[in-house]
C-alpha cells in the first residue's frame, strides 16, 4: 500500500512514535494529516512541523477516554476533512509498578486510553471505512503484547488485547475491503519510556525507525509488523523454549532481587494495597 495522496488520521500524534509516524507519512507524500492529542501546545508544535514539509496538518486535541467528545470529533473531522483513508491508533500511557504495588486509577487510565479509546475511535472510523468499501486500521501494540514482562502487568494486558482485536477485526473487516495491521515495537526511546526502569539488556530502538518499519510494512502488505531485532528474537525464543524467555525476564526485570526490599511487612503490603 502507498500512502501518497491518503487522508490519515494519527492519535497520540504529538509525541513519540505517533509523532514520528506523522512525520514519516508527511515525508512520503499524504494528502492530509488529522492529529489528534490531549496535549494542544505540543500537538501545535507538530502540526506546525509537518506545514513546513508541505503538508495539511488539523490539530484535533481530544481525550479518547472520553467517548462522547470522540464521537463528535470524529464526526466533524469526517464531514470537513475525510474521507479517511488510514487509521493509525498510537495513543497510549504506561504505568510500570509491581503488581502488588499498583493503584487502581492508574490501572484504569491504562485500559481507558490503551484499550477503550482505540476500540471507541476505531469503531467510528471503521463504520465510515465500510461504507466506502476502503480502508487500513494500524494498531500500534508492543513487543509486551507478544511477551507480558514484570512490573508492566496492565500495560502488557492492554497490548496483548490490542493484537487479539486485531486479529478479530482483520477476519471481520476483510469482505468490506478493509485491512487491519498491528505494530509491534521493542523499547522505544520516547519520552514516555524515559519515565520507565528499562529493562536489563534491552537495546532501545528509536521512534523515528518505529515509523520507517511501518511504512515499510505497508508497502509489503504485512499484517504484523515486529520491529527491532531484538523483538524477533524474543519472539522466537519464546516460540522455541518459553520456559527459558519467561527466566530471561524475570531476571530482565528492574525488580528488588530481596523481597523483603519491596515488601518489609505484610501490615505494610496490606495498608498500601488498601490505599
Amino acid at each position: 500500500m502507498n500512502v501518497q495522496g491518503k487522508t490519515v488520521l494519527i492519535t497520540g500524534a504529538s509525541r513519540g512514535i505517533g509523532r514520528a509516524i506523522a512525520l514519516e507519512f508527511a515525508q512520503q507524500g499524504v494528502k492530509r494529516l488529522l492529529l489528534v492529542a490531549r496535549d494542544p501546545q505540543r500537538l501545535a508544535a507538530v502540526v506546525d512541523e509537518i506545514h513546513q514539509l508541505g503538508v495539511e496538518a488539523i490539530p484535533l486535541s481530544i481525550d479518547l477516554s472520553q467517548p462522547v467528545a470522540v464521537s463528535i470529533t470524529v464526526a466533524q473531522a469526517w464531514r470537513d476533512y475525510g474521507p479517511i483513508q488510514i487509521l493509525v491508533n498510537c495513543a497510549g500511557v504506561a504505568h510500570q509498578t509491581p503488581f502488588l504495588q499498583a493503584r487502581l486509577p492508574q490501572v484504569q487510565e491504562e485500559i481507558a486510553i490503551n484499550l477503550i479509546g482505540m476500540y471507541a475511535i476505531t469503531r467510528l472510523i471503521a463504520r465510515r471505512m465500510v461504507v466506502q468499501r476502503e480502508g487500513t486500521i494500524v494498531n500500534v501494540s508492543s513487543l509486551m503484547g507478544k511477551l507480558a514482562a514484570p512490573t508492566m502487568a496492565t500495560y502488557s494486558a492492554t497490548k496483548f488485547a490490542i493484537l487479539g482485536f486485531s486479529q478479530a477485526l482483520r477476519g471481520e473487516l476483510a469482505t468490506h475491503n478493509i485491512k487491519v495491521i498491528t505494530v509491534l515495537p521493542t523499547l522505544t526511546d520516547t519520552d514516555m519510556a524515559r519515565n520507565l526502569q528499562w529493562f536489563r539488556w534491552i537495546m532501545p530502538v528509536s521512534a523515528q525507525q518505529v515509523a520507517q518499519a511501518l511504512v515499510t510494512g505497508l508497502t509489503q502488505g504485512s499484517h504484523e509488523i515486529l520491529v527491532g531485532w531484538q523483538s524477533h528474537l524474543a519472539v522466537w525464543c519464546n516460540w522455541a523454549a518459553p520456559w527459558l524467555m519467561e527466566r530471561i525476564l524475570r531476571w530482565a526485570a528492574p525488580l528488588p532481587r530481596n523481597s523483603q526490599k519491596l515488601y518489609p511487612t505484610l501490615r505494610q503490603a496490606n495498608a498500601a494495597a488498601s490505599r
